[in-house]
């Protein structure tokens, strides 16, 4: 009889955002006549800039040419937009990336889970906490966690890395040695960014410790701070220490067409090993590319125009982001984040958990949020707020909290 992979049985409850989604679900039918606004879930909500449609078309018109079809996309991905890439995202930012050191997917939380694959199965992993559970729950599956205390809500074998108030978010390095360390810059969901000091400090004690960095830059483009960096290469010495993820999701509206890549250097060895190798290994046998429709609509955010309209809905998250972080604090709550990314964490009030906080606000405001246990332990006793939304719901959805203080 075929046999179950048991590592997914020790998966606690469902996936954070599938429990949110069930319960904005049934407070719906149960009230249909209110109005529900999200600032819960990461999704982008302005529609793909005018130059990324205008490339769409013309890409899909060059498929329905035999001269210009296009099959199966090379397996790091066209070498068109890699070459961009190289350039704009690394080069022009004093960053040594080849161009063969880029491989293109269909979104950055594939990558960032699947990538634990290329490494030894009793790998220990530090993460910081609270941070994007993608991180955790595919080493759970990997079966390199260890035991879960429903009580703590941790893993035996996670090293934590507490992120909390009173060390301003930013994870200390870890009494025990990790071998894999996951990094989020900004950090979804706290908002916090580490600037060049801070991430040196990481990059020196990677190579010290023989570990490498998987480094989540999906909110890079959000990054308003002149110290802090775009890119983990844009330190000395993470060449050998660091894998990079980025997303097309949040800079370019890509959540509903999917695309990202994932930087690995040649200069990252295990032993006489490439690392680069390996993922190129991985990512040609279990193929997750993108089609030649969304990798040519990707060459349009690198255009002059494209990147004059997502400067716009950059700015235009951010103007929300604001909103909240302004509209929160004048309601009386402690708020942090917001600056350099489009998340705002909010402290819950005085003997609240944080889904006793989603409960409140879905009850008494119709905001939905995200509650930050979801993001680990040191998440509780916080709440998430995305600045994704419209600015009109985003609005209302403040002066309904405001009017819940008054």
């Amino acid at each position: 009889m075929f046999q179950v992979n048991e590592n997914y049985l020790k998966l606690p409850g469902s996936y954070l955002f599938a429990t949110i989604a069930r319960k904005s679900r049934e407070y719906s039918q149960a009230h249909p006549d209110r109005r529900l606004i999200s600032l819960g879930i990461g999704d982008v909500t302005q529609p793909l800039a005018p130059a990324i449609i205008q490339a769409m078309h013309e890409a899909v018109d060059e498929m329905g040419r035999a001269e210009t079809f296009h099959g199966y996309a090379p397996e790091l991905g066209y070498e068109f937009l890699r070459n961009v890439i190289a350039k704009q995202d690394y080069a022009d930012r004093g960053c040594q990336v080849e161009p063969d050191e880029i491989f293109i997917s269909d979104g950055a939380k594939g990558d960032c889970g699947n990538i634990q694959e290329i490494f030894a199965e009793d790998s220990r992993v530090a993460v910081c906490d609270p941070v994007y559970p993608v991180y955790v729950d595919s080493n759970v599956m990997a079966g390199r966690t260890g035991d879960y205390d429903a009580k703590t809500g941790t893993w035996s074998r996670v090293i934590y890395m507490p992120c909390t108030a009173e060390n301003g978010f930013v994870p200390q390095l870890p009494e025990e040695t990790p071998d894999l360390i996951y990094l989020c810059v900004p950090n979804n969901p706290t908002g916090t960014a580490l600037n060049r000091e801070q991430l040196k400090v990481w990059v020196d004690y990677a190579n010290k410790a023989g570990a490498v960095i998987l480094y989540d830059a999906a909110y890079e483009a959000y990054i308003s701070d002149a110290d802090v960096p775009h890119s983990i290469y844009e330190i000395e010495g993470a060449r050998t220490c660091a894998i990079e993820f980025r997303s097309f999701s949040k800079n370019a509206g890509f959540t509903g067409v999917r695309l990202g890549f994932t930087v690995v250097p040649k200069d990252l060895m295990c032993g006489d090993v490439h690392v680069r190798d390996l993922w190129a290994r991985r990512h040609g046998t279990k193929f997750n590319g993108a089609p030649y429709i969304i990798q040519k609509a990707a060459m349009a955010v690198y255009s002059e125009e494209g990147k004059a309209q997502l400067k716009e809905q950059v700015a235009y998250y951010m103007r929300n982001a604001k909103l909240i972080y302004d509209g929160m604090k004048a309601a009386g709550y402690e708020v942090y984040g917001g600056v350099n990314a489009p998340y705002i964490w909010v402290k819950v009030p005085e003997g609240m958990t944080s889904w006793d906080f989603f409960d409140y606000l879905l009850e008494n405001a119709n905001v939905i949020g995200t509650p930050g246990s979801g993001f680990g332990p040191s998440g509780e006793g916080y709440f998430r707020l995305t600045a994704f939304g419209s600015y009109e719901n985003t609005v209302e959805a403040m002066k309904r909290i405001q009017a819940l203080s008054k």
